[in-house]
């Protein structure tokens, strides 16, 4: 399966913090956003990694991440010029997905529990169609919207409705069988001029090969595209690190303890990272 993370847009809601910079560079707390939707990826131990971007903003991800292979991945890049859509990425991610399955997550989404990894590899096998992956939210009138039966089938896909049939918002997390790069390209433009990921998704839905998966209490989401809840974001970050000593989303030891690195180049990226507290957890974990 391949992976690909939409880190595109303008992020006119975080201005002016994003007149400059790519919201996606942004901190939550030690870490830059993008590093949270890379992690999930790497937990499903996918390797060949495609950054979308807009061009004024891809060569600050070359410079903070490179090719991916201190991480023991591949990561290419690729120009999202205008925000056309969440959909328009598999298209322009033709090349890199290929003939295999595809993974899509977006750029200022973060997933931590537990259990993510099993999770998200368990779902990863065998896709036929679509996968998503819902959360429970106070507030699912902001959000794309899964109605499920008793037995968790899903049985219609609402974007962003008035009177929301559940509370399952369906996350920034995708997984999809290769037809969809022809699915996509085939969905018209909205009134808002985009290619919707609901419109996607509906065609699998009407095709009976979409799941809904619940990620449930252990699993926590947050959606960083306001200035609360970016600042909620690192507060959650900080407090799980401060009082559990581990690290979420530290995508080098990732790739230590998924056997992508060995404990000798985990230990020089640490020890690169000069006196700072992450190259010191790093050299620890390495040293273990």
């Amino acid at each position: 399966m391949k992976g690909i993370v939409l880190a595109g847009g303008s992020g006119t809601r975080l201005h002016p913090l994003t007149h400059a910079v790519s919201k996606q560079i942004l901190p939550v707390y030690n870490k830059p956003m993008i590093y949270y939707p890379l992690s999930v990826l790497m937990l499903g131990g996918i390797r060949e990694i495609l950054v979308i971007s807009t061009p004024d903003h891809l060569e600050l991800f070359r410079v903070l991440l490179g090719d991916g292979s201190r991480l023991g991945i591949n990561i290419d890049y690729a120009e999202q010029p205008t925000a056309n859509g969440i959909a328009e990425a598999f298209f322009i991610g033709e090349k890199h997905i290929g003939d295999d399955a595809v993974a899509l997550v977006l750029g200022d989404n973060i997933f931590h529990g537990p259990d993510m990894s099993s999770i998200l590899r368990g779902n990863m096998r065998n896709i036929d169609g679509c996968t998503l992956f819902g959360a429970a939210v106070k507030d699912p009138e902001r959000y794309g919207v899964g109605e499920v039966d008793a037995a968790g089938n899903l049985l219609s896909i609402e974007e962003k409705p008035k009177r929301p049939r559940s509370n399952l918002a369906i996350t920034g997390l995708y997984l999809y069988s290769n037809d969809v790069v022809e699915i996509a390209r085939d969905v018209q433009p909205s009134q808002r001029g985009e290619r919707e990921i609901t419109d996607v998704n509906k065609v699998y839905l009407e095709m009976g090969r979409a799941r809904f998966v619940d990620l449930g209490s252990g699993v926590t989401w947050i959606d960083t595209g306001t200035h609360d809840s970016l600042f909620e974001a690192g507060e959650y970050v900080r407090v799980l690190e401060r009082s559990q000593g581990v690290r979420i989303a530290c995508l080098e030891e990732i790739a230590f303890r998924s056997g992508f690195i060995d404990a000798e180049t985990c230990f020089g990226l640490g020890l690169d990272m000069g006196g700072s507290n992450y190259g010191q957890y790093l050299m620890e974990i390495s040293s273990e």
